[in-house]
Order: C-alpha cells, then structure tokens, then sequence
C-alpha cells in the first residue's frame, strides 16, 4: 500500500524533462565533434559546394558552409564543385551568422610561406614575366610578385627588355625583406655556376702573348669588354690604340669580333688584361732615322694642359711644347692662351729619346730671340713705347715687344708726385713710354725709367719756392703729423701739425685752400716744408729784437737759444747768425781795450759805446 503511494507522488514530467535534457546534450557532443575546430586568420582546405555569378560557396567542415567572391577564383575559369580549395578564415560569424572565407589571402598566405621555403632550400622555380619597371622586370613566383634586376636577367648586359615580357622561365630566390615584404629573384645565378666552372678551364689554359679571338661584350668609357667564350677580359682604353683615344667608340664595335692578345691574367680574380694596339708595330719605329734636333716637324695638338700641349706628329708618336717654349716672353701664361686641341702646329725638335720614346719641342724657336741684339734695338737712353703688364709694391712691369720686359722703379714714374703704389700712376694694360736707363743681357732684365722723359724739373722749382715765398695751396691729405698741401706746377709740399694753424683757430679741413710760407726747400730730397702759420703769425724773435740784444751783451759767450723745431731750418739760421754775431761782438770790444792806449785819437773817435760796434758787423757776419 505505501509503495504504491510513492509512486503515485513521482513526478513523471520533471524525469522525462531531465532524461531528454541529458539526451540532447548527448546528441550535441557528438555532432560537435562531427564539425571541425577553425579559428579567424586560419587557412584551411575546403570543397566547392555551389558556384554561382557573385559567390562560390565552400564547406570547410564547420557548423555553416562558407562564401568566397567569384572574383577571387578568377584566375581558374575551370573551377567546379567537388573542388579542394585553401581559403582564409577571415570571420568565423558575420552579423547574419555567415562564415566568411577569402581565397585570394589564403594564396598570398600559402605563396608567402612557399617563398621562403624556397629561398631556405634554394630551390630553383618557375616566374612569369609580367611586365618592365625602371632597372629590372616584374615576375610573379609561386603567387608573389618579385623584382628581377636587369643585372640578373643574364650574364650579358640586356639592352632591351622588352623582348623578355610575357615569358616564364627560371629563377633562383635570392633575397626577402620581411619587413616589406619584398622578394628578388635572379636568372644569372642559374648560369653563375656553369660560367665558373667555363671560366676555371679557360683560364687555366690562357697564357702571356696569347692572341684570342673575342667578341666586343660592352664599350665603358675607360674601356672594352671582350668575350673569350665563356669568361671576360678587359681592353684599357691606353690598350686600344697607339694613338690616344678619347672615346673608344672610335675603335670597336659591339659585337664585333676581333683578335685581342693577353697581356696578363689573375686565375684568383679570373681578370684578364687584353690589348689591341700590341698587335700592330710601335710608331715610334716607324720613325724616320735622319729626324734629329733642330729639325721642323709639324703635328696637330691633342691635348691641352696648363702646363704645356701634346702634338701627335704621327699616329702615336707625340711630343710635348712646354709652356715655356711657346714665346720668348717671360711672362707667366697658360698653354690655353696659345693654342687649342686638334691646330695644326709647325714646331721645332729640341730634344728626342728614341729610347724612351719621348720627344719635347718648340715653338718660339721659330722666331729669333729679340734678346741678342737687344743693345742695338733698345739702347741705352732710347725711348720706346711699352705695354704695362704687371704690378709690385716697388714698381711697374711693362713690355716692349713679346720676350722683352723691364721694370720701372717706383722712384722713377715722376719727378714731383709722391707716389705709394704703381696702381696711383698708371693701370694695367695701359701704354707707357718709357726710356731705357740699363741692360742686363745676361739675365735678360731691363731698367727702365718714366720720369726720365722730361727735365728735372726741381732745378727749376729752386728759384719759384725759394725760403720765405708765400704760395696757395690745396690741402690734399691729413695725418697726425700734418698735411700733404698741392702747389703751383704739380708740387707737393708738407706742413706739420704745429705749421697748420689757423688765424681764427677753425680746423684744416681737406681741399681747403691756403696760404703757405717756405720754410724749407731741398732739391736733392726733393722736399718743402711749408707753414700757414708763418703768413698770419709774426715771430717772436722779430717782435723783441731789443730783448734779445740785450740778452746777448749781458752774456756774450753764452747766447741764448730760442725753442725751434727739426726741420725748421730757417729759425735755426737766423739763431746760428745771432751766435756768430755776438762772439764777434766779444771780440772787437777786447781788441778795442787793448788799442786804447796806444790810440788817444782814435779813443776820441770812438766815443760809441762798446757794445753798439758789433751791431754795425753784424750784417757782415751773415
């Protein structure tokens, strides 16, 4: 009875809800583990389910199918369902609960590893060609677009590129750049190793004076590139010909074949030197055995230096004129001022080595050396016109015919103007006449003179500016010690500082014009002191002649000495005069005492005090 109460108390529901729960979960953990574990940013294989216009729809094992654009398959028109595919979880559930797929990423994740694959096991594999960008092709490799340089396209240089777009061939990884995801590719390490093992061969068997027959690789501009089948030697462009060569486009061709000889080889570096001119004789051999120095040649210029110029006298023979032998002038010029490349010149043999190959020549030695009858044509006093050529701080460099120049000393430009640099007087390129003063032949200088053109003109002055003649002059400069005054005839005189003043006491201004006394006047310095002061100033011995007179007779032996100036000659006259006039006084006053005595009538004569008789010798004196 009581077993039958709880039963009747069961709860039927609730163990039939609990019993299918535990069912449905049962049944979910095995379809799970039916389905596959994907995450996003995962690339896995999948089947085409469906193809439509717009989609491709892939089951990769999950709980929904995937959609992939069409777009993206592109590349394979032949694509059908059944088909395994690689796809990228882009997104495991979108807002609408798709599974999102991308083929194109899941091809550039999968080539991206397969690059490096190959690159790791240099592996060699297959590039298609697509296109030409500046220094090299693009390739697509294993879905990676790569750069091939025009470098490595082959072991030739390529000089068009064009004729390589659209082909597949094979290519060698060389180099990626994780960073920017970079890859570059290479034909010519494929051919590298086959070339090496050519050029270990050739090389072996090459040997010095070995004539080959090459084929013209690429022309540089210091040189030629010859190809012995298989390895490369080098043409230096001083190899190419006898003659100098400026651009060896002259002499060679691309892809001309041509004989070439060895002239040395590195087996370590496979360089081979090769040479073309060496199988033709020297010029220099060629030469005629009479040619001897002091012959005439003639040849056309080459080259050009400052130095000097290179003529070609024959193809490969070449001399050069130094600079110095190209004019009798001394003057310092460059080869450019007398002549140019490719002239036509006539020139003179100076010196020739046969053995050295080497030959130097002239130019000026085909006129006569204006210096051996120098004495004749430039006498000594002769005047002549020159040509101002150079300046020093000491004088002018002139020229009077091309190979003669001469130096006029500043002291020599002018007899009265006071000249500190030659560049005061005269400017380069001008003309002078001058007159020859003295010869040196031997060391082929010349003394010349300006000045000498006229008389000295200071005899003359002598008389005009005496001591105490008053001019008007011109303030020309100032200094502290004075002033450079301009005076009547192209003089010049100065006057010191003390000298300067003026009446009204204002300052001398440059340009002002004034009055000016003599005071000193020297012809053989060719000198004049002057003083304003003296034309408005009376001086002090003048004012008390009485004083000084007075001064003397109270001590005769000891006159006194006025303060002057050096250089103010005048004052120091006039106080030598008053010296010797009062030492005369002394004396006549002593002769008189003696002589009075003896002389009673002449003592009555002289009744003058002693002292007023050495003023009537006073003027004697001077």
């Amino acid at each position: 009875m009581a077993e039958n109460l709880s039963l009747q108390n069961f709860d039927w529901d609730a163990f039939e809800a609990e019993a299918q729960g535990k069912q449905n979960e049962e049944l979910i953990n095995k379809y799970d583990e039916t389905l596959n574990a994907i995450k996003t940013g995962e690339v896995v294989e999948g089947t085409v389910k469906a193809i439509n216009k717009r989609d491709v729809v892939v089951s990769v094992g999950y709980k929904s199918d995937g959609v992939v654009p069409a777009a993206e398959f592109r590349y394979n028109p032949e694509l059908k369902v059944g088909d395994k595919v690689e796809v990228y979880i882009e997104n495991q559930e979108d807002k609408n609960g798709q599974l999102i797929l991308s083929h194109k990423q899941a091809r550039a994740a999968r080539s991206w590893e397969r690059v490096n694959e190959a690159l790791n096991n240099e592996e060699i594999v297959q590039g298609f060609i697509k296109c030409k960008t500046k220094g090299g092709m693009i390739v697509d490799v294993l879905g990676t677009e790569a750069f091939l340089p025009g470098s490595q396209i082959d072991v030739k240089p390529i000089r068009d590129y064009d004729v390589f777009v659209g082909k597949t061939m094979e290519f060698r990884i060389v180099k990626i750049n994780q960073e920017y995801r970079n890859v570059v590719v290479s034909h010519k390490a494929l051919i590298e190793a086959e070339l090496e093992a050519q050029k270990r061969e050739i090389v072996s068997r090459l040997e010095k004076g070995q004539v080959l027959e090459g084929t013209v690789k690429n022309i540089t501009n210091y040189g030629v590139f010859i190809d012995l089948g298989g390895v490369d030697g080098l043409i230096h462009i001083t190899d190419l010909s006898w003659g100098r060569v400026s651009d060896p486009h002259e002499i060679v061709q691309l892809d001309q074949k041509l004989n070439v000889v060895i002239l040395d080889f590195d087996e370590e570096k496979k360089r081979i030197a090769l040479g073309l001119k060496q199988l033709t004789p020297h010029p220099w051999d060629a030469l005629p055995a009479d040619l001897k120095v002091g012959d005439h040649i003639n040849g056309k210029v080459v080259v050009i230096a400052d130095y000097g110029a290179f003529v070609e006298v024959a193809p490969g023979v070449e001399g050069l004129i130094h600079v110095s032998e190209m004019s009798w002038s001394q003057h310092l010029r460059s080869a450019h001022d007398f002549l140019k490349v490719g002239q036509d010149v006539e020139a003179v043999i100076l010196t020739l080595d046969r053995d050295e190959r080497k030959m130097s020549l002239g130019l000026k030695q085909l006129k006569a050396d204006p210096w051996e009858n120098i004495e004749e044509k430039y006498a000594v006093g002769s005047k002549h016109e020159a040509k101002v050529r150079n300046f020093t701080n000491f004088g002018v460099f002139v020229e009077l015919e091309e190979g003669v120049e001469g130096l006029i000393h500043i002291s020599d430009l002018s007899w009265t103007k006071k000249i500190k640099h030659p560049n005061e007087f005269t400017q380069i390129g001008a003309q002078m006449e001058v007159v020859v003063l003295e010869i040196d032949k031997d060391n082929r200088r010349l003394s010349l003179g300006h000045k000498q053109l006229e008389d000295n003109p200071w005899d003359a002055l002598e008389s005009t500016f005496g001591v105490d003649t008053i001019h008007e002059g011109t303030v020309t400069e100032l200094t502290d010690k004075g002033a450079v005054v301009a005076l009547p005839y192209g003089v010049e005189g100065f006057c010191t500082a003390r000298h300067l003043q003026k009446e009204d006491k204002s300052a001398v201004k440059v340009d002002d014009k004034l009055e000016f006394k003599v005071i000193e006047f020297n012809k053989d310095a060719k000198r004049i002191l002057l003083s304003h002061l003296r034309t408005w100033e009376t001086p002090k011995e003048e004012e008390a002649p009485k004083a000084k007179k007075q001064k003397k007779e109270a001590a005769p032996a000891q006159p006194a000495v006025e303060k002057t100036t050096l250089g103010d000659l005048s004052v120091l006259a006039d106080l030598k005069a008053e010296m010797d006039a009062a030492a005369l006084e002394a004396l006549a006053a002593k002769e008189a005492k003696k002589a009075a005595p003896k002389k009673k009538a002449a003592k009555k004569a002289d009744e003058t005090p002693a002292e007023d008789a050495p003023a009537e010798d006073a003027p004697k004196a001077e």
